[in-house]
């Protein structure tokens, strides 16, 4: 049944979703963010539903061609627009976001190779989106936790009206609430990517009868684990935005800091089949944090 879903259904919608967005322009209405979600939420659906029948096609690796690959960043660019929509409703990003992502849809059709590319380039290239995606991951809560630490101190300094230390100067407390928040969402979203190419690596080296990592590895389950607490900690401040406000989101990031090291613990000291010789491609730090 989802081979029936054809490209030409979610750019269709994808379509309405951006005249919509162009008829801001010229007229006020008190329906259009409704209408927006659905034909954009329905086209996302159809979008998904299609990446989904082409990874899981007999006999061949998983979203590797360039056909599949213009049609995934379009899917990303759409994820963002739906969760801007959301976000900041008033702003139009839609009309920058969709042109683009139906310019990719365009080209996936028309001009990019169906076929899959060869196993050992596919491999090497899901290889280095997991383990850097994983990096950039490892340094988001780095960041965050910088910027945590120096929330905290700068509060405690001025709720106790102390002067800053050698005449040094933080940065103001709002500055510093909003690149917790920036940091722990793009550390929530790199590592979602990794764990998604991890498991589609995984994937193709069990096709290519290779070695293939076991879900039981210590560092795979710390890293889902650590996943699925920053998604549910990230979704709910979004809910409940007072959540996402001042030392909560700053404990969540220095939180997030005590996860990571749990997790180049297990990579460096346990038998965590991830860390191995073997594993050249995702032999950095961040690398071992996912299927």
């Amino acid at each position: 049944m989802l081979s029936g879903v054809q490209v030409i259904c979610f750019a269709s919608s994808y379509a309405i979703a951006l005249a919509l967005e162009l008829s801001r322009l010229m007229f006020r209405s008190t329906i259009r963010g409704i209408l927006l979600l659905i034909f954009a939420g329905a086209g996302l659906l159809a979008h998904s539903a299609y990446l989904y029948y082409r990874a899981v096609q007999p006999g061949g690796i998983p979203l590797s061609s360039s056909q599949d690959w213009l049609l995934l960043a379009a899917w990303v660019l759409v994820v963002i627009y739906l969760y801007l929509l959301c976000a900041r409703f008033k702003t139009p990003f839609g009309l920058v976001l969709l042109p683009l992502a139906l310019a990719l849809i365009g080209a996936a059709y028309w001009l990019a190779d169906p076929h899959p590319y060869a196993r050992e380039p596919a491999s090497t290239i899901w290889g280095v989106i997991h383990s850097g995606s994983l990096l950039l991951a490892t340094v988001a809560v780095l960041l965050g936790f910088a910027a945590g630490v120096a929330y905290l101190s700068q509060r405690w300094r001025l709720k106790h009206k102390r002067p800053s230390l050698g005449g040094l100067r933080l940065p103001s407390l709002e500055w510093l609430d909003r690149a917790n928040s920036h940091a722990t969402t793009l550390s929530v979203i790199m590592l979602g990517v990794g764990i998604v190419s991890g498991v589609i690596l995984n994937s193709i080296r069990h096709s290519a009868q290779t070695d293939r990592l076991p879900w039981s590895d210590p560092v795979v389950l710390s890293t889902a684990v650590m996943f699925v607490w920053l998604l549910v900690a990230v979704v709910v401040a979004h809910l409940y935005k007072p959540i996402w406000r001042g030392r909560k989101v700053a404990y969540l990031t220095v939180a997030s800091f005590v996860f990571l090291v749990i997790v180049l613990a297990m990579l460096l000291f346990l038998n965590a089949r991830h860390g191995g010789a073997n594993e050249q491609i995702q032999k950095l730090p961040a690398s071992g944090a996912s299927p």
